[in-house]
């Protein structure tokens, strides 16, 4: 039986507070680790941005490939928890960038 458990992530330079199954956690790890360290190839690449470009790009990156995988039939089921909060506040904070 799968319960809800609060973890900490941290992307980039902040840490993120969300809640997931419990059976998702390590997959949930795993992700983040692959997002810091395609940030850190990015940093590497272009540097001289702000981190919220960073954190964009590699943004951009992933729904591009999420993309191509959902046109494949063995592509995996989303993880659950609720995001949406905080792709809000990052879309927030590019639009104050972009003005």
């Amino acid at each position: 039986m799968s319960t809800i458990i609060p973890i900490n992530l941290i992307l980039g330079d902040r840490t993120y507070r969300i809640k997931i199954k419990n059976t998702d956690e390590a997959r949930v790890r795993d992700l983040a680790k692959a997002l810091n360290d395609q940030l850190m190839q990015f940093k590497k690449q272009y540097a001289g941005k702000d981190m919220q470009d960073y954190l964009a790009m590699v943004l951009l990156s992933h729904v591009l490939e999420n993309k191509e995988d959902q046109a494949s039939p063995a592509a995996i089921a989303p993880v659950e928890f609720d995001i949406v909060p905080h792709l809000e506040r990052m879309e927030s904070l590019l639009n104050k960038v972009l003005d």
